[in-house]
């Protein structure tokens, strides 16, 4: 079979470093919900023109990261509690479909993996350290994606893990101890090394719903609560 000719594949464009680092200031809290971004203060801060800062400030906007205003311009987006109730509403179900594959497949490996970002998290914990506490606790749900093995769950939950990255900067103070969170999770890992199906994801989504009573009170994932639309 012949291939039609293909163009040799580019270092990543200007573009596209761009995004990558807007996103990450988004999930970091760097840029919090809400700021407005000037094209023009942008483009001096990156040095670059005006051409690759909108094409990646539109890569951002699809991903829905950043909304457009008419006549206003770009603002990284507001989580409202039916934002939070869609975010965890739709990692919820992906999870719960990782969770399965992984008490289906190799457990201990799974566990092994989990643990080592729950270490991180209780590492965190011991420093005071909030940031570092929310990125462990995220690799903790990456790596349970992950081992689900489904390119598909791992790419639907690409955008998702960046919004709840958001969602763990605003939960930071809701705890007053942050053991809660390491333990929370740990007792997840126990469930799935037993291969207790049903109390694994049960405790999956009571962690799920804990974050979002915490975020936006009155909603409820159990009782399909979601915040009625304005």
């Amino acid at each position: 079979m012949s291939l039609p000719e293909i163009e040799p594949v580019s270092r990543e464009s200007t573009a596209g470093i761009i995004a990558r680092q807007l996103r990450d200031a988004i999930m970091t809290g760097a840029l919090p919900p809400g700021t407005q971004l000037g094209e023009t203060d942008l483009a001096s801060r990156f040095q670059v023109s005006r051409g690759p800062l909108r094409e990646a400030m539109q890569h951002l906007v699809s991903e829905g990261l950043l909304r457009s205003e008419r006549h206003r311009g770009l603002f990284v987006i507001d989580l409202e509690p039916g934002d939070v109730y869609d975010i965890y509403s739709a990692r919820s179900a992906i999870e719960r479909a990782a969770m399965l594959r992984a008490l289906r497949g190799d457990r201990e490996r799974v566990a092994t993996e989990l643990e080592e970002a729950v270490r991180a998290m209780a590492a965190a914990a011991d420093d005071d350290d909030p940031t570092a506490l929310s990125w462990a606790d995220l690799r903790f749900h990456e790596a349970l994606i992950a081992a689900s093995g489904s390119k598909r769950l791992v790419r639907m939950a690409r955008t998702l893990l960046i919004e709840t990255r958001m969602c763990l900067t605003a939960l930071q103070g809701t705890y007053q101890q942050v053991e809660e969170r390491v333990t929370e999770h740990t007792r997840i890992i126990e469930a799935l090394r037993a291969g207790d199906e049903e109390t694994a994801l049960s405790l999956l989504e009571a962690h799920m719903e804990d974050a979002v009573q915490r975020l936006a009170p009155g909603t409820s994932l159990r009782e399909g609560e979601a915040p009625a639309v304005p």
